[in-house]
């Protein structure tokens, strides 16, 4: 039986977040039920990033003295404590400013190696006419426009593994829709708009069968299930310190060791570079060649952090605590004229509930949840082609994490009823 968090350990751990103890919208107690967002940060995430200006504020990899070591020692420990947290090698962690850019380093990097660079081992990432890049039909923009940028600079062809009825991907579509032509199969571990877990080695499986890149969008699943992508098997994962606990600019790459030494690197300046001359420039063995540039320290440092945090409570419970909370929400099916998007079963899925009521705008349902102290997504989530799928042009969200209670989503659940009533929608 999952460990799931106990009433006195979820007391703790909100008493860690000093946000939560504000008062919103006339001194409404807040209910921040929009964490598929961005997360809250604890204590000892935002002591770490204080702590690194206050006492070793210094650059990396570049000074003699004392700040510089042990601002380097920091950042390298926050590194490895991210690399252990998803289960890979700290070489296998390549720091960026979020997964936005995480996803669009790899696009790009294909994009060098389409144009020739990075000699014969980056082979494996050229494109051209014929070639096939597959995405997903459920992906937040991030993990698509890159992609549909890739084939149009290449010529490659973009295909998607459609999602069925109830809101999950298709897998019986992988035999026909991956192809001996695809070379990029990228998708998400986790919908931000369904909650959905996606089958994760049904894609590998299949990308490996054709020689195909698997890349994955783990933002959503890094910071609400146990994760570890040596055993997933993924080519490249890309997550977020934002969604994580941790603080905004900051994120990382994952790469299979092999995969980062073969792919070209694609922003350049200092910190990456071995030897240059007024005609080329040698560049370092991954993680660093694909960090030029003053990274973004003090961040990185918080975001290990946020992984220790997390690893301190324990995946397993957080993913138990995460189906409690899925739970609650999907009770909302209950109340008339409230459409859930996503499965309505707690098997693999998360507690992010996207929803429409019917005949008000979502943004007339989130202001007046919010009037209640209720903060909810609402809009189309970075996921246009999902809603249309759905027949909706957008939706409203509520998505949970640890420091969310079951009493708040009773009030979230109540003040749903209070919409439908203001609006006399009945």
């Amino acid at each position: 039986m999952e460990h799931t968090l106990s009433l006195s350990e979820l007391q703790a751990v909100r008493a860690d977040f000093p946000l939560l103890e504000r008062t919103v919208r006339d001194g409404q107690p807040l209910v921040y039920l929009d964490s598929g967002a961005t997360s809250q940060k604890p204590h000892p995430v935002l002591d770490a990033e204080q702590d690194f200006y206050q006492q070793r504020n210094a650059a990396v990899h570049r000074g003699a003295h004392q700040l510089a070591e042990e601002a380097t020692d920091a950042f390298e420990g926050a590194r490895e404590q991210v690399a252990r947290f998803v289960g890979v090698d700290e070489d296998e962690i390549v720091w960026t400013s979020g997964a936005t850019a995480a996803l669009n380093l790899v696009a790009n990097g294909f994009q060098h190696a389409s144009l020739g660079r990075g000699g014969a081992q980056a082979e494996r990432f050229r494109l051209g006419a014929g070639d096939e890049i597959v995405v997903t039909e459920v992906e937040h923009h991030s993990n698509l426009i890159p992609w549909q940028e890739l084939a149009a600079r290449t010529g490659a062809t973009l295909k998607w593994v459609p999602v069925l009825d109830n809101g999950r991907l298709d897998t019986g579509a992988l035999a026909t829709v991956v192809t001996e032509r695809t070379k990029v199969l990228a998708f998400t571990h986790a919908s931000n708009v369904t909650g959905a877990v996606t089958d994760v080695a049904a894609f590998v499986n299949r990308a490996r069968e054709v020689g195909a890149i698997t890349v994955l969008d783990a933002c959503q699943s890094v910071p609400n299930l146990p994760v570890n992508f040596h055993e997933l098997g993924v080519d490249f994962a890309a997550f977020s310190g934002h969604k994580m606990l941790g603080p905004t600019g900051v994120g990382a790459l994952y790469g299979r060791r092999e995969m980062l030494e073969a792919m070209p690197a694609v922003n350049f300046g200092g910190s990456m570079v071995e030897v240059v001359t007024m005609e080329s420039a040698t560049y370092m063995p991954a993680p660093q060649k694909f960090e030029a540039g003053t990274q973004m320290v003090a961040q990185a440092v918080a975001m290990g952090a946020a992984a220790q945090y997390l690893s301190d409570l324990g995946m397993e419970g957080v993913l138990a605590h995460e189906r409690e909370l899925a739970a609650e929400m999907l009770k909302i099916a209950e109340i008339p004229g409230i459409r859930i998007i996503g499965p309505m079963d707690l098997e693999h899925r998360l507690a992010v509930v996207s929803f429409v009521v019917d005949g008000v705008h979502a943004h007339d349902v989130g202001q007046l949840l919010d009037n209640d102290g209720i903060a909810v997504r609402v809009g189309h989530h970075c996921a246009q082609p999902l809603h249309k799928r759905f027949g909706a042009a957008s939706s409203s969200r509520v998505s949970g994490s640890v420091y969310n209670t079951i009493d708040e989503i009773a009030r979230f659940r109540e003040s749903l009823k209070g919409v439908r009533a203001f609006f006399s929608v009945d």
